[in-house]
């Protein structure tokens, strides 16, 4: 199997996770982040076909952290209310983690490995976009688990005063 077609499996593997654990997630703001990343991964997995195809592919403009930084955003006041999240939703937040770190690392071989430009191209696309992916599921799994620390580090509110 080429790196392409472990790629795709990948993606299907975490396109079906994020789909359940978006399901048994009864936190509002953790099953909208699995959502928004369950469709971050489709958009790979379409990409990935595509080259597998050897069908030519346009790389969007998309930034996994500006739809995440959307939610917040619309979701601040739910955020607000402490809404304890289960030793299962912690726990698929843990999972999502390390899949996404071990989808850096593959990542980042394949497109040291890739044989055409087009290949490094979508590759390196796709280090960044499963890195903002870590990056987006550890922060939600600290607000997740200390919600007040969470809101005290990230609103400043110890320098700024």
């Amino acid at each position: 199997m080429n790196a392409i077609e472990v790629a795709i499996r990948m993606e299907k593997d975490a396109i079906d996770f994020y789909t359940e654990a978006a399901g048994k997630t009864g936190h509002p703001v953790g099953k909208k982040m699995f959502l928004s990343i369950t469709e971050d991964e489709k958009r790979h997995l379409a990409m990935l076909s595509a080259i597998f195809k050897d069908i030519g592919i346009t790389l969007d403009n998309v930034s996994p952290m500006g739809n995440i930084q959307s939610i917040f955003k619309t979701m601040k006041d739910v955020m607000m209310q402490r809404v304890a999240a289960t030793k299962d939703e912690i726990d698929a937040f843990r999972i999502a983690m390390q899949m996404e770190k071990e989808g850096v690392e593959f990542y980042k071989k394949a497109e040291a490995d890739a044989p055409t430009e087009k290949e490094r191209a979508l590759f390196g696309r796709l280090v960044k976009e499963e890195q903002q992916h870590y990056d987006i599921f550890a922060n939600t799994y600290s607000f997740m688990s200390d919600t007040g620390n969470w809101f005290m580090w990230h609103e400043h509110s110890i320098v700024e005063g």
